[in-house]
């Protein structure tokens, strides 16, 4: 299974197209053919259905765009990482995870002096649920992930964001709980809920309990900002940390903390025995002074 061939197939893939995509990647069509037909000779699998127009992804073909991706995605970073060694002036890539949370100010706080030290590091920010996002780190392809739940410490180096992020609802200004100090489980019992798929397994259950599986879910999402547009035109109550949303007093959504209180603190992950790059050794010295400053 060589990379060249790996490339052909997801770029196959992406466009759903074999010609369209020999023609990027400046291959004929014959040859792209041959080689994803030789791939899945080898594999022993369909990866493709093929009509006259399009090509579709299998199964199989599906769980090897994943794979596929993930291992094109190592290779470039570590040319990259080998490119960089010969450079006089300290240069390369930096991969993190990052959670949606307004305390990543200490973040912005570290890119911003290396940037002044070493302009030619790069930084390149991932969201993502924890699993794909934990998966990626141990596969390499994140050299940190910034995240809102416990870490198993067996596995990781850590370091703890001393601020915490306070959970409460996103709701229009003239919804029927908008003149509340604070919202109860109680409360949302028989409302329509947005919510995040990763804080509806971790965190809520904490707050509402037995009381989670008889809750109204008509959506769950990933981005917060696609919530509160959901929130805004009243599609439902969205559950979220506070000051991701723009609540301020000319907004038409406020925000309501939820009591008993709830809260989720904030860590700085990387994998036990990591190898970093220069770059990469640069940001966690920068890391520990900010965070410990």
């Amino acid at each position: 299974m060589e990379l060249r061939v790996l490339k052909y197939f997801v770029e196959a893939a992406r466009l759903g197209n074999i010609t369209r995509a020999a023609e990027n990647l400046n291959v004929t069509q014959p040859t792209m053919s041959r080689q994803i037909k030789e791939l899945e000779d080898e594999l022993g699998e369909k990866l493709f259905e093929r009509s006259n127009y399009a090509i579709r992804l299998t199964p199989a073909g599906e769980l090897l765009r994943e794979r596929a991706e993930d291992i094109l995605g190592m290779a470039d970073k570590t040319l990259k990482e080998f490119k960089t060694l010969r450079n006089d002036e300290i240069s390369g890539d930096i991969a993190i995870a990052c959670a949606e949370s307004r305390n990543i100010s200490f973040l912005a706080k570290c890119i911003n002096q290396i940037k002044i030290q070493h302009p030619k590091i790069r930084f390149n920010l991932y969201a993502g649920d924890s699993e794909r996002v934990l998966e990626k780190l141990d596969k390499g392809l994140f050299d940190f992930a910034v995240i809102v739940e416990n870490v198993d410490l067996e596995k990781y180096n850590c370091l703890t964001v001393h601020a915490v992020d306070r959970w409460g609802v996103v709701m229009r200004t003239d919804s029927p709980l908008s003149d509340r100090d604070y919202i109860e489980p109680k409360d949302l019992t028989d409302k329509p809920i947005l919510v995040s798929r990763q804080a509806l397994q971790a965190d809520l259950p904490k707050w509402f309990g037995d009381s989670t599986e008889r809750l109204n879910i008509v959506t769950t999402l990933d981005l917060t900002y696609n919530g509160s547009v959901l929130a805004r035109e009243g599609v439902g109550y969205l559950l979220t940390f506070d000051g991701l949303v723009d609540t301020s007093p000319t907004s038409s959504l406020c925000f309501k903390p939820l009591m008993p209180e709830l809260t989720t603190s904030m860590y700085v992950i990387w994998r036990k025995h990591q190898q970093f790059s220069q770059a990469g050794n640069i940001f966690l010295k920068k890391l520990r002074t900010v965070l410990n400053g």
